[in-house]
């Protein structure tokens, strides 16, 4: 068993794709993961975590991985740097949020692991402050200009909500920030090259539909108003409109401000609601000012890219047949800096029904809001969610589609849930009830329950009365032990009544595995199948396939382990 020193807490580690050798260890994949839930999540603040690693294969440092609830990423990961001694590496990183789990990677090739005081421990304030000033006296010794370039940043170290890494020779700099950073110099849309490529494309459109902006707006900071509504008039997209609803601001700038854009550009509406009625309100209001066939969704303090309305315009002519279309997305720091990019996938219905990753930009027919009747109050923080999942049922899955380009910068403002997945607990609890109603409404055999340990839900399926023969193929050469874990943990813990195992042995020799297979053949519902062929997992599996008797195929690896009884 491995542990790691968290908080002054020895907590014991799961280890994925490791295996114990005498006083070692030895890593199986080109990926070993140490992983460690700490007591309370990791609060956030600065920490120095540290591991000695003894390798005679890796070739490069550790690297560790944080999850603050929606699972890791390399967003919130960086690589430790070699101390004093060449086994042993540390690194100082800032959480801007709450993490629940971590994930040591060791190694990046298979081999021999000695690994020993995984530590992560809080830096104080004096701790922070002599480390930030060491590090800056030896960047100015070395390059003071660099140093007064870096300036900046070393006062982010202190207040700005990132997750950043400091090292005696890199800086203080954004582990997140700088490999995206560089992925917007190589894909992202530049408004000095593409812009007139864009152009050109919209004007051969042989229709360009209207696509009216929709944003509620409640007491939003003026600057943040102000730069809302200049991203949407910056659009190289020409036939939109902007439809506020502003919802009773008691700050004077906000009709001041919309006042003043209103009589500046016709394609601004605006409608300045007699009573507070919160954004499920605010939203509809906005709405009934909309002309559109398409309904664009805006947060008052959120930006769309320059491009954004083109490129929905451009995927409308492509799929004439679209009923929905959304985007991938980013995020904005208090200084206007990109982060966090969300890459997402195309249309998942099971994954919608875990959380809203639609998100922005979203894009509906407005047709669709109308017939289903808009937003309801009542699932104010997770509204939008609500009308998508309601909408989502009356449409053809393949009419909704993705955008896989970075259209919208989402502000990561204090309060707001992209900051943290743990702000606005009300919006996560609106969201199950959205959810809830869905799977009424739907007739889904299933209850709705909330993920564990992250900000999702989950659908847990009844099963039907007839369970169909499901057949689990464990393709295998010697490693008894991992085959045991495997084959053992799914007699042992599932509850499904109807299955079989088919085990795939490609060329064991070892005496061990021979008997755990003599010992298996016992078994009714599980059997041996002999494959004496050069090693090839799609082979192998497609061989099994062929002499499966159940209706329903699952391709379990020899070294996956059931953890749950309903894990069916």
């Amino acid at each position: 068993m491995i542990y790691a020193n968290i908080a002054d807490t020895r907590i014991p580690c799961e280890l994925v794709g490791m295996r114990p050798n005498g006083d070692g260890w030895v890593a199986e994949t080109d990926d070993p993961q140490i992983i460690f839930k700490p007591a309370k999540p990791l609060a956030p603040g600065w920490y120095r975590i540290s591991v000695c690693v003894k390798s005679e294969s890796h070739t490069s440092a550790p690297q560790i991985y944080f999850d603050t609830g929606s699972g890791f990423s390399e967003t919130l990961s960086a690589r430790l740097r070699r101390g004093p001694k060449a086994d042993q590496f540390y690194l100082d990183v800032r959480l801007p949020f709450p993490a629940v789990l971590a994930r040591l990677d060791p190694a990046d090739v298979p081999g021999e692991l000695e690994i020993s005081a995984i530590r992560v421990r809080r830096l104080s304030t004096a701790e922070l402050g002599f480390r930030l000033a060491r590090h800056g006296f030896d960047v100015m010794r070395q390059d003071p200009a660099e140093f007064m370039r870096r300036l900046p940043v070393y006062v982010d170290a202190l207040s700005n909500p990132l997750f950043l890494r400091l090292t005696e020779t890199a800086g203080a700099t954004g582990n997140s920030r700088g490999s995206y950073e560089a992925w917007i110099k190589r894909h992202d849309f530049n408004p000095e090259t593409h812009t007139d490529e864009i152009k050109r494309k919209i004007d051969n459109l042989s229709e360009q539909p209207l696509i009216s902006v929709v944003m509620p707006v409640f007491n939003t900071p003026k600057a943040l108003l102000i730069d809302a509504i200049e991203s949407v008039r910056q659009q190289i997209y020409p036939n939109w409109e902007m439809c506020i609803a502003d919802d009773r601001s008691t700050k004077p700038h906000v009709r001041r401000v919309l006042q003043r854009y209103a009589a500046s550009d016709p394609r601004i509406k605006v409608v300045y609601r007699q009573e507070n009625g919160h954004i499920s309100q605010a939203t509809n209001s906005a709405f009934a000012l909309a002309e559109g066939s398409w309904i664009a969704l805006l947060d008052h303090d959120d930006i769309l890219r320059p491009h954004a309305l083109a490129e929905v315009a451009l995927e409308i002519a492509r799929h004439p047949e679209a009923q929905l279309i959304y985007s991938d997305e980013d995020k904005l720091d208090k200084r206007g800096r990109r982060y966090d990019p969300y890459f997402k996938p195309d249309f998942s219905r099971e994954l919608f029904r875990s959380q809203n990753y639609l998100n922005h930009l979203t894009v509906h027919r407005a047709e669709n809001i109308r017939v289903v009747g808009g937003w309801r109050p009542g699932y104010e923080g997770s509204q939008d969610y609500d009308l998508n999942l309601r909408i989502f049922e009356r449409i053809d899955r393949s009419t909704i589609r993705h955008i896989p380009k970075i259209l919208y910068h989402w502000r990561a403002a204090k309060g707001s849930t992209a900051a943290s997945g743990s702000e606005k607990n009300y919006a996560f609890k609106a969201g199950m009830r959205a959810l809830e109603d869905h799977v009424s409404r739907m007739k889904l055999p299933a209850v709705v329950e909330e993920a564990p340990n992250a900000p999702f839900y989950r659908l847990h399926f009844s099963l039907p009365k007839r369970v169909p023969l499901v057949s689990l193929i464990v393709p295998t050469r010697d490693n008894v032990e991992l085959l045991r874990g495997s084959v053992g943990t799914i007699i042992e813990k599932t509850d499904y009544p109807n299955y079989e195992i088919i085990i795939v042995d490609n060329g064991s020799v070892e005496k061990e595995t021979l008997a755990y297979f003599d010992e298996l053949n016992a078994r009714r519902n599980v059997r041996i199948l002999r494959y004496d062929q050069p090693f090839n997992y799609s082979a192998i599996n497609n061989f099994a396939v062929a002499k499966a008797n159940g209706s329903i195929v699952g391709l379990i690896n020899n070294d996956v382990e059931v953890i749950s009884v309903d894990f069916h």
